[in-house]
């Protein structure tokens, strides 16, 4: 049997930024650091042309959408093989797919072989955010393999052909996911409901201390006519803390606006601050344009900041060449951002932070259902034009809209996926939480 030890191996892929960014959290009991699927650390050359191969599929995916005529039936023709069936009615999806068939027989042809060359050097458990990699370490008989699942719904490529077979067992972000993996046949013993890990910084400890701190900042930023602390001032103070609960304004009201992996979407970030321009001149609020690892992206933005805040500091570019430096300079950002605009991807799950999330347009199967889960717990909004958020963002402010948003995300959504995961590590199960806000 493998032993925890506050070690485990911790794998992801380098398809998109959702695969890496729900792995980092974990870095602190990564053996050897994180692995990465496809990366010349554990791969064989022929395995990391397939790798590549996966990689330009995927990033021709997820911009084809924006190419005038051609794009949209590409995207469409492409999207289908990823589709996720319906939730309504609930029923048996466990019969394989054409897709389940297909990783199963990438995976026999050496998809994942140097992965599981080199964790059979130690025995640890295997903590993976990337379905391949544990069904080829299931495969390969590994006994403790763990799954993390960076959506509020899944493909059934997830789960193993013959899942009453397999002996995965998940880390579901939310119950609509853990319903989903019952459809296609996971046990319920091998669902784990912890919650999306994010990142200790921004959460402090257990108790949510750092994260209390800055979330009743936010919550003034969010409500300059303070009509949501009249409706909620008292449950606001109850949760978080009278002592949090003191309005320090020593910055400005921070708007931060994320590309996905692949770069898409980019001029949104340049209508916004177009369209802000002249409350970025006055000092009055701030941008974050973040372009993630992405050089085109970076350079784009830079143009943008050039044109419109060349001098100041009101808007600021994260970028990174280095995927785990980024990861880092973004959660910092985070402490500071009052609203993120970006598309309904692995970042919905940062809505528990109490970060209201304005919606960009959608790119494949799975963010339409992120897209829909966030509108259940009422803590994002569909991004109206972007030419013009000077009017209808403070509209939105002005109203205190924006503020539920960010306490809705924070009372509904759970937070302490990272510190849920490494408990079923260590015990085996997770123990039962009364408190409605620590989970």
């Amino acid at each position: 049997m493998s032993e925890f030890n506050n070690r485990a191996w911790v794998v992801s892929a380098d398809m998109g930024y959702g695969h890496q960014r729900a792995v980092y959290p974990l870095k602190d009991i990564a053996e050897d650091g994180i692995i990465t699927v496809g990366s010349s650390e554990a791969v064989s050359k022929a395995e990391q042309k397939l790798w590549k191969r996966l990689l330009n599929a995927y990033e021709f995916f997820s911009r084809a959408k924006g190419v005038p005529v051609v794009g949209p039936p590409i995207f469409s023709m492409l999207d289908s093989m990823m589709h996720i069936p319906s939730f309504y009615p609930m029923r048996n999806l466990s019969n394989t797919t054409f897709q389940v068939n297909l990783l199963e027989s990438t995976i026999e042809k050496g998809l994942c072989k140097g992965m599981l060359e080199k964790i059979s050097t130690k025995n640890l458990p295997l903590i993976t955010s990337f379905y391949a990699s544990a069904i080829a370490a299931d495969k390969k008989g590994f006994n403790k393999v763990y799954c993390i699942i960076c959506d509020a719904d899944i493909n059934r490529v997830w789960v193993a052909k013959d899942p009453w077979e397999s002996r995965v067992e998940y880390f579901a972000p939310c119950g609509k996911a853990a319903q989903r993996l019952k459809a296609y046949g996971v046990s319920e013993e091998r669902i784990h409901l912890t919650g999306f890990p994010l990142p200790v910084e921004l959460l402090g400890d257990e108790n949510l201390s750092v994260l209390k701190k800055d979330l009743a900042q936010r919550l003034f930023y969010l409500d300059p006519k303070r009509k949501f602390w009249a409706r909620h001032g008292r449950n606001v103070e109850y949760f978080l803390g009278k002592e949090n609960c003191v309005f320090r304004n020593d910055r400005k009201l921070t708007i931060t606006y994320a590309v996905g992996g692949a770069g898409a979407q980019k001029e949104i970030g340049g209508q916004i601050a177009q369209s802000l321009k002249d409350k970025l001149k006055n000092g009055e609020i701030r941008l974050i344009l973040v372009a993630g690892n992405r050089k085109e992206v970076n350079e784009y933005f830079k143009t943008v900041k050039k044109e419109i805040d060349p001098e100041e500091d009101n808007i600021k570019i994260i970028f990174s060449e280095s995927l785990h430096e980024y990861f880092d300079l973004f959660n910092d950002a985070l402490h500071e951002t009052d609203i993120l605009w970006t598309k309904p991807s692995e970042l919905s799950f940062y809505s528990a932070l109490g970060i209201p999330i304005v919606m960009s347009p959608i790119i494949g199967s799975q963010e339409k259902f992120n897209r829909k889960w966030l509108r259940e717990i009422q803590a994002a909004l569909k991004q109206e034009k972007p030419d013009y958020t000077d009017q209808w963002l403070y509209d939105l402010l002005s109203r205190g809209t924006l503020a539920e948003s960010a306490w809705d995300g924070f009372l509904k959504a759970r937070k302490l996926g990272t510190f849920k995961i490494k408990q079923v590590l260590e015990k085996g199960y997770l123990e039962k939480e009364t408190d409605p806000v620590l989970r």
